[in-house]
Parts: C-alpha cells; sequence; structure tokens
C-alpha cells in the first residue's frame, strides 16, 4: 500500500509511471505490504484465470523468491518502474513477504519512483529480458 501522494504520468523509462505527488524526504516508508489489502497470489490461482488477466498479472506482480508467492499492489505501487539506481529500496526481512520500501534520498515533488526489481523479483528475467544482471 502506497504511504505516500503519488499520481500516475507517462515514463521516460517505460509506459505509465508512478510518481511523487508530494516532497519525499530521505528515509520515508514510500509503501508497506498490507495484508488484507494487497493480495498474494498462488501460481495454480493464476493459471486458473482466463486470458487476459493472466498476462496482466504477469506485468503487475512480482514473485517472491522465497515463497513463489506473486504479490499484487492493488494501488497505483504496480505502476513503478525498474531503475538500475532506483531511489526507493525494499526493505524485507529475510524469509518474510511483507516488507517495505523507503526513500533513499529525498524525492521532489513530480519525480518518477523507482525501484530495482533485480533485488525482489524472482521473475526479474521476464521483465527486462533474460540477460538481466541480478547483481
Amino acid at each position: 500500500m502506497l504511504m505516500v501522494k503519488t499520481r500516475l504520468g507517462p515514463s521516460d523509462i517505460a509506459g505509465i509511471g508512478l510518481f511523487a505527488d508530494q516532497d519525499i524526504p530521505k528515509g520515508t516508508v514510500t509503501w508497506q505490504f498490507m495484508s488484507g489489502y494487497d493480495l498474494l497470489l498462488t501460481q495454480g490461482e493464476i493459471d486458473r484465470l482466463p486470458e487476459p488477466a493472466r498476462s496482466n498479472l504477469r506485468d503487475h506482480t512480482y514473485r517472491d523468491s522465497g515463497s513463489g508467492l506473486y504479490i499484487l499492489c492493488v494501488d497505483n505501487a504496480r505502476f513503478m518502474n525498474h531503475a538500475a539506481v532506483p531511489n526507493t529500496a525494499g526493505i524485507h526481512v529475510k524469509g518474510a513477504i511483507e516488507g517495505h520500501d523507503v526513500a533513499t534520498r529525498d524525492i521532489k515533488k513530480g519525480e518518477e519512483l523507482t525501484c530495482d526489481y533485480r533485488v525482489f523479483d524472482a521473475d526479474v528475467a521476464l521483465k527486462l529480458g533474460a540477460g538481466v544482471d541480478r547483481t
């Protein structure tokens, strides 16, 4: 669940992006997994859905490498784009799906919020290409 004011807009990175709609100081929690709001899905649950629902979920979920569960951010956090040097970073306890993201630097209103898919998405190669460096 997004914990800061945001808006959607055209992204220079890819398609639609998530943009700060307020100044966000470094260290601010920008997103937090919220059970009962954000959804956890199994591969089987996704497989039982018709197309184009499966494709849409592949585009808008991430797969936790530990549990294999897919996480769907119900709000616009699902539009956050990847950056090799992002302005947010995930804080996750090893073995736990639940976590939160924080601003790694001051983010100005109007700036696109970004994260590093390589850190948390077990399906990063599907999203960024097979040759993606996971380091």
